[in-house]
């Protein structure tokens, strides 16, 4: 049986059940945290479970949820952060004041490497491309491996909905347009991890999804 060169657990952390997904490479064992907002007991033990050597931490955006205790995380395991777009620096900088308002510990962070559209974060010998979607937030990214066919996407687009723009310089049009013009060329086969909930496929999202499936635009 072949093993495929990409393998990815999803922990759901927080009491907003955030989904914090640990990738590795399966040549290398090393991987990285993807949203690790808090709950980091659970989260190591999971990469210790699966014999997984963590050198970074990659974030999709600035939300408590989603990288509330990335910092944290980052000092104790000695690791960079890379992530997400420099506009998101502002919800960054109020992520104590959010965990309070949430109860989940927050902790203001700098990223070693702030994201632009284009870019490229390695993980292992895996390379994922970057892509800028905001509308959630400004300064959202989305993580996709071409090979496995794979995206995590963050809060952009779940199964059957898709992210609220009602936040500070959220943006529903830039939202849709995030979606359309940079998640649906990844094809329709591709499978994507949401920030909460269940995976699903850019396909049967375009087949269904009242917000942005073809029929719903078509209609717009």
């Amino acid at each position: 049986m072949t093993v495929p060169p990409l393998r990815a657990a999803i922990i759901p952390v927080t009491p907003l059940q955030q989904n914090c997904t640990l990738l590795w490479c399966t040549e290398t064992m090393r991987g990285a945290f993807v949203d690790p907002g808090g709950d980091l007991p659970r989260l190591k033990s999971a990469a210790e479970q699966a014999q997984v050597k963590i050198e970074k931490i990659l974030l999709t955006h600035g939300h408590i949820d989603h990288c509330g205790s990335a910092g944290i995380l980052a000092e104790e395991l000695g690791v960079p952060i890379e992530g997400p777009h420099e506009d998101d620096l502002f919800w960054i900088a109020q992520l104590e004041e959010d965990g309070a308002r949430y109860g989940i510990p927050g902790r203001p962070f700098t990223p070693e490497r702030w994201l632009a559209d284009g870019d490229r974060a390695t993980v292992g010998q895996l390379t994922f491309d970057v892509r800028h979607c905001p509308g959630h937030t400004p300064g959202h990214v989305v993580f996709h491996h071409p090979e496995s066919k794979l995206a995590l996407v963050g809060d952009v687009l779940f199964k059957g909905s898709v992210g609220r723009w009602d936040f500070p310089l959220g943006d529903q049009q830039q939202l849709i347009r995030s979606i359309t013009t940079r998640l649906w060329p990844m094809g329709d086969q591709t499978a994507f991890v949401p920030g909460h909930g269940p995976m699903s496929t850019f396909g049967h999202e375009r087949a269904t999804n009242p917000y942005v499936g073809d029929r719903a635009l078509a209609a717009a």
